[in-house]
């Protein structure tokens, strides 16, 4: 089959892969579209010692399920982390945060930029008839985004920064904004300011954000200075959400957050069926975040494209493949 590889922060385009068996209690998948996100253009960058088929947000259709012939045909997404069950963790309830796990197109599992893909069936979630496959492949990131309210209360008297207008970032506003919070978001570029104003959220540039003024601070940009930015803005005994994930280190003062008792939150994977049942009823539209799709074969293009800066979502196409 064919496949992006990516291998010592090289990416390139195979078709001499075979397409993976899927072991007793797995399934095939037939990807149909996978997206692009800054967790994959941060692998090639380092952030994580990966070789293999990167992606890890996909909509696809099961091909094969080995003692589960009824499953074949149906569309799905997934749940990335690939749980041993056996571990402290896993026992507790913490499976996402296994100590042996494989995280799909991240650690130890091929990913979604290739034509077939294996996971788990208690990983695979079936998507509606209603949602179209445009719109369900963004079901892993607005599971992630939807992550933030199932870790802090946000309600209507709190005023939330909102730091990174991208990929994530602008799911993240969407569903912020469903919790009638005081909401800002920290906006550089054209094209998500546009999209913040068309769907009537407040939007600042980062040097006219006032200090120590916000309750929550979601911090999104993929940046070491989205940190800093983050513990400017936070009022005292305030919360900084962590979402972003990148190659490199930040240069900390943690005296700061005792003093002033902030309260850190890392924030990653979230509950896809909240997503697809989000998706499912309208209240989420993912659809303008779209800039581009690519087929398979330009994959490397797709990925420059999804490097550019203030760039939003880029779909690749498996159709043909």
């Amino acid at each position: 089959m064919q496949a992006l590889w990516l291998e010592n922060g090289r990416l390139y385009l195979r078709d001499d892969l075979s397409v993976p068996l899927p072991q007793a209690h797995e399934a095939l998948v037939r990807v149909r579209l996978a997206g692009i996100c800054t967790t994959d253009l941060e692998l090639v960058k380092g952030y994580y010692p990966f070789s293999g088929v990167p992606g890890h947000e996909f909509v696809g259709q099961i091909a094969q399920a080995p003692g589960a012939d009824d499953l074949v045909g149906r569309r799905v997404v997934g749940e990335i982390n690939v749980a041993c069950g056996h571990c402290g963790p896993c026992r507790a309830g913490l499976a996402k945060h296994c100590r042996n796990r494989q995280v799909l197109g991240i650690k130890q599992r091929q990913g979604a930029f290739a034509a077939y893909l294996c996971l788990p069936r208690s990983n695979l979630i079936p998507v509606p008839d209603s949602i179209a496959d445009e719109a369900a492949v963004f079901a892993e990131p607005l599971a992630a985004a939807l992550q933030i309210e199932e870790q802090v209360d946000i309600a209507a008297q709190h005023r939330v920064l909102l730091i990174g207008a991208g990929k994530l970032g602008l799911l993240i506003a969407f569903c912020l904004a469903r919790t009638g919070c005081n909401l800002l978001v920290a906006a550089r570029h054209s094209r998500p300011q546009s999209l913040l104003e068309q769907f009537q959220i407040a939007w600042e540039t980062e040097d006219r954000l006032p200090e120590r003024a916000f309750d929550i601070v979601v911090e999104a940009s993929g940046t070491p200075a989205g940190f800093h930015l983050a513990q400017r803005c936070v009022r005292a005994a305030g919360t900084i959400v962590l979402k972003s994930t990148f190659k490199g280190e930040v240069r900390v003062n943690p005296s700061v957050w005792a003093v002033d008792e902030i309260t850190l939150v890392g924030s990653r994977c979230g509950p896809l069926p909240k997503a697809l049942h989000l998706l499912a009823a309208g209240a989420v539209d993912p659809l303008p975040l779209i800039e581009g799709r690519h087929p398979l074969p330009q994959a490397l293009r797709a990925f420059e494209h999804a490097a550019k800066p203030g760039s939003l979502k880029i779909l690749l196409e498996m159709e043909g493949v």
